[in-house]
């Protein structure tokens, strides 16, 4: 059963110095999730937010909060994420040793967990925790910074890993150069959550409406 198509614009790309107005922006726009990208200057080369701002930015919007969590290591920080907000949090098959034990860490906070793929990790990290993932994010870029070109060989990654998880409620998510050129792609791989940053954020508050629709035309019109 083809699962629903849901646009997820990156804060990432969004003007930090504006991150309420944004959200609520994005949120008329069309957005579907607002997807958090949590980047510790550690496990990846930047720093962004952490649990304080999401916790800000929760009353500027009821969409779900898709937090992924680009910090190492990640169990300190779960519960604090999980009351900020965040209805998803995500975490790296690579963060940590214990990966089992931070999705069930999740669960177990009210959140849906997610796992986390880097193009370089093989979907076979995530084949032993297919019954504690409800969420499976392959990325199509090296995470750390926006605006990367996407990776089209992940798209081979996506078929296999949404061929474990039929018949099982877990959507699966793409995260680096998403457009309405590469959206088409990953939907027919298999993706039904398209995170997109520059592609949402360009152009101003005025054209975030556009930018979301044509993202979300152009895998509509490849699924008819």
């Amino acid at each position: 059963m083809t699962r629903p198509l849901i646009i997820a614009p990156s804060l990432l790309a969004s003007d930090f110095a504006r991150l309420g107005e944004e959200v609520r922006a994005v949120d008329r726009a069309g957005a579907d999730w607002i997807h958090i990208d949590v980047m510790d200057g550690h496990f990846v080369p930047n720093i962004t937010i952490g649990p304080a701002v999401v916790k800000a930015l929760r009353r500027h919007s009821d969409k779900v909060f898709d937090v992924h969590l680009m910090i190492a290591p990640v169990d300190a920080y779960l519960e604090a994420f999980a009351g900020a907000g965040a209805d998803i949090v995500t975490v790296h098959a690579e963060a940590g040793a214990h990966v089992h034990r931070s999705l069930q860490t999740i669960r177990e906070l009210g959140c849906r967990a997610g796992l986390a793929l880097n193009p370089g990790t093989p979907a076979a990290a995530v084949e032993p925790l297919l019954g504690d993932v409800d969420l499976i994010l392959c990325m199509t870029v090296n995470p750390g910074f926006g605006g990367q070109a996407f990776i089209p060989a992940v798209l081979d990654k996506i078929r296999l890993i949404r061929s474990w998880t039929e018949g099982r409620n877990v959507d699966i998510e793409v995260d680096g150069g998403i457009t309405a050129a590469t959206a088409p792609k990953v939907w027919e791989a298999g993706a039904n959550v398209l995170v997109a940053g520059s592609a949402v954020f360009r152009g101003g508050e005025d054209a975030y409406a556009a930018n979301i629709a044509a993202v979300r035309s152009a895998v509509e019109t490849t699924a008819v």
